[in-house]
């Protein structure tokens, strides 16, 4: 049962992979609908930034972690590529950290 699950999963993935090349010329979605889904990105990006530098439960964390996130933020507000982000906000994050600044 589990390895059908995962060949299933498997199987949707790649289709859906494919789906993206092979339908980009024959599919047109209308521009409300373009502009709504890069909206929905914007959003999601928004809220990935709020859980990641705000996390919760976890009592005192210094401003290490906030300014990182505001390094990979400022990077990807001006459109660098997201390894650099990512790269850049957690090398910010362990130098402040290294550094004694919690």
């Amino acid at each position: 049962m589990l390895i059908a699950s995962m060949l299933t999963l498997a199987a949707g993935t790649y289709a859906l992979r494919w789906a993206g090349p092979a339908l980009r010329t024959r599919l047109r979605l209308p521009a409300r609908v373009t502009g709504l889904l890069e909206t929905g990105a914007l959003v999601l990006l928004a809220a990935l930034v709020a859980t990641t530098t705000l996390p919760a439960g976890s009592g005192d964390f210094g401003v290490a972690l906030p300014a990182g996130v505001v390094v990979g933020g400022v990077l990807a507000w001006f459109r660098r590529p997201l390894l650099l982000a990512v790269v850049a906000a957690a090398l910010t994050t362990a130098a402040l950290r290294l550094a004694g600044i919690a």
